[in-house]
């Protein structure tokens, strides 16, 4: 009887549970390095660009509501609020996206993060009541953080309430040496990073692809191998204990999220068990709030490759945002329970509605905007 070669022995290694979990966490580093290195390159890139590219993209942004039609239109093209907070610490922390102007962008990038449950619970538009429900599932993500820019946004203009509490936070994280932890990130990436603009012949825009396609790819990746960790484990978890308590609940989206890094994939695993009457919205509510805060680690991570203070500053404006937006809407669940239950009860009558929602909501809107106060 032969031997086996000695690859078809590697392959049977890699191939048990341990090695493949060993293989997994090996992946999710790299991808975590990969990410650390893509905004450190971004910070790098924008340097090189001219002070009129810098003058001009201070102006655009200057106008919050064009800030906010940012932040949507480009996360629901994208469908990664992560990589739009990603990208939006990235500009702050090299000095090219004021601190003022990033706020309302990360407002827009909450969302537009929710048209992904959106359009997953479109899979359910021919089955009458049980899309009835999945579509007011994914409605509660979305009026929640519609309702969540309605009444901060214009708080945020008036008084700058989110950035001083978020400036405030970046004090104190500063004077606990939090910033610090930027420093051995620098030391392994930043040396990579000016190579990569060396081997681009010092071309600004060519880097920023190169950056942007970096942090695309990392982010995509760490997701699907984090999703194939994790979410088997979760569904047997939701089967067994089911939202038992509002709190559990939100605690679940928290701890999913952090380790998915995406809240669209939190969100939309649920948007089935909606549909299927398993779960109410008044139990999956607190878990979408729970998503919201889960999904600004990602910003975190940004910001301290970034060493910038501002750059935290703005992590902190994403997560004080969602934190705001619990306080009062969690008490006043009702509203966006209620809007959504009505707008898919008028889902029943045309299924073409659906379709407008997210065409209106996610992309009209926020062209419109653009192109009439930009």
């Amino acid at each position: 009887m032969s031997e086996e070669p000695s690859f078809v022995k590697r392959v049977r290694l890699l191939s048990r549970p341990a090695n493949l979990l060993l293989l997994k966490l090996a992946a999710i580093a790299a991808l975590l390095y990969l990410f650390i290195l893509s905004i450190t390159l971004l910070g790098v890139t924008v340097k090189l660009l001219s002070s009129d590219f810098a003058e001009t993209i201070f102006q655009t942004t200057a106008n919050p509501l064009v800030g906010l039609a940012i932040g949507i239109l480009g996360t629901a093209m994208i469908q990664s609020s992560s990589m739009t907070t990603s990208f939006i610490v990235g500009l702050v922390g090299s000095g090219l996206l004021p601190f003022e102007a990033a706020i309302p962008m990360v407002m827009g990038a909450n969302i537009g993060t929710s048209v992904t449950n959106t359009i997953v619970s479109l899979a359910h538009i021919s089955r009458g009541e049980e899309f009835k429900r999945a579509f007011a599932g994914s409605m509660v993500h979305d009026f929640f953080n519609v309702c969540a820019v309605i009444v901060l946004l214009p708080l945020q203009i008036s008084f700058n309430l989110i950035g001083y509490t978020a400036r405030q936070a970046e004090y104190l994280f500063a004077g606990f040496g939090g910033l610090k932890f930027a420093s051995p990130l620098a030391l392994i990436t930043k040396p990579v990073a000016n190579q990569i603009v060396h081997l681009t012949g010092d071309t600004a825009w060519l880097a920023i692809v190169v950056a942007l396609l970096m942090l695309f790819v990392a982010l995509r990746y760490i997701v699907r191998v984090l999703k194939s960790l994790v979410l088997a484990r979760v569904e047997r978890f939701f089967q067994r204990y089911v939202f038992r308590t509002p709190a559990l609940g939100f605690l679940l989206g928290v701890f999913l999220t952090v380790l998915v890094q995406s809240s669209s994939i939190t969100t939309s695993i649920v948007i089935p068990l909606i549909g299927a009457g398993v779960l109410s919205l008044g139990q999956v509510f607190p878990y979408m709030l729970g998503a919201n805060v889960g999904t600004t680690i990602t910003a975190f991570l940004a910001s301290l490759a970034t060493g910038s203070q501002e750059a935290v500053g703005v992590a902190f404006a994403h997560l004080i945002f969602n934190t705001y937006g619990i306080l009062i809407f969690w008490p006043l669940k009702k509203i966006p329970i209620w809007l959504a239950t009505k707008l898919a009860e008028v889902t029943q009558r045309t299924k073409i509605i659906p379709l407008l929602y997210i065409a209106v909501v996610f992309f009209i809107i926020p062209v419109a905007i653009l192109f009439l106060l930009d």
